[in-house]
């Protein structure tokens, strides 16, 4: 998978973005609003130059088009480019015949090859939803006096068991949890932006946060609770925003050298 711009969709709002025509966005200020609290509330964060910004974009809508994913509401998706030398978050507003737009990006840590029960995060389209349910960390350190799952409390979003490739021996591939969490933030956040992990995504304590209480990818829990559902993981304090999606894209835009506006950890 490249990072190409492709398809009739991906070629007209090029277009509509290039010639500064693009239509409005209906809930520009609460889209705002979200961008604005992302970059207060978000302590690691990258910044993509326009044509990045772009080219993510056009990727996240082909590769829902090319999943069957309808876009009958304007809604925010999850984007996780797992190339080595990027190891990046996005987080986007789509929505039918209207430029994507970028809400923020931070650095997170994907699969690690060459070392037992270590995978490498597969690609794809995956479904935040209820049949996967998410918990919360419980503080607790390993035999490494490593937090896995980050502080006690942070939520860990779970999209269920995946086909992915083993990082290790023969290779092949097997079922792996895929997950999205923090993680411990004393001894392994300070490598976010580098390949850490056995498979799941590893993001900012301050990001898993955000996502936690504007529900960014809790449509399908929101829709549960607003039915009288008892949904425990979600949090009393939330500020739920509109347009809450549930997907996570996850990408390799098959780079071979560092782009300037996602650095390695300590440069």
């Amino acid at each position: 998978m490249t990072s190409s711009l492709r398809g009739p969709r991906s070629m007209a709002l090029w277009l509509i973005l290039s010639l500064g025509t693009g239509p409005a966005l209906p809930d520009q200020p609460k889209v705002d609003a979200l961008s604005q609290a992302y970059q207060e509330q978000v302590d690691r964060r990258l910044q993509l130059p326009a044509d990045e910004v772009l080219r993510y974009g056009m990727l996240a809508l082909d590769m829902l088009s090319a999943a069957g994913v309808t876009l009958d509401v304007a809604q925010y998706v999850t984007i996780v480019d797992r190339n080595a030398y990027v190891q990046a978050i996005f987080i986007y507003w789509v929505a039918t015949e209207s430029t994507p737009l970028l809400i923020g990006a931070s650095p997170v840590s994907t699969g690690r090859q060459g070392q037992f029960d270590h995978f490498e995060t597969p690609l794809g389209v995956f479904e935040h939803s209820l049949r996967n349910p998410d918990f919360r960390a419980e503080g607790t350190k390993n035999k490494l006096g490593i937090r896995g799952y980050g502080d006690k409390g942070m939520r860990i979003f779970d999209f269920g068991w995946q086909q992915a490739k083993r990082g290790w021996g023969a290779g092949g591939t097997s079922e792996m949890r895929l997950q999205m969490h923090a993680t411990d933030r004393d001894l392994l956040e300070q490598r976010l932006g580098s390949e850490q992990s056995k498979g799941c995504i590893r993001i900012p304590a301050t990001l898993n946060h955000w996502l936690d209480h504007f529900g960014i990818l809790d449509a399908d829990y929101e829709t549960a609770a607003a039915a009288g559902q008892a949904i425990w993981v979600l949090s009393p304090q939330r500020e739920p925003a509109m347009d809450a999606g549930r997907y996570l894209l996850v990408v390799d835009t098959v780079r071979d050298e560092r782009p300037d506006w996602s650095p390695a950890p300590h440069s």
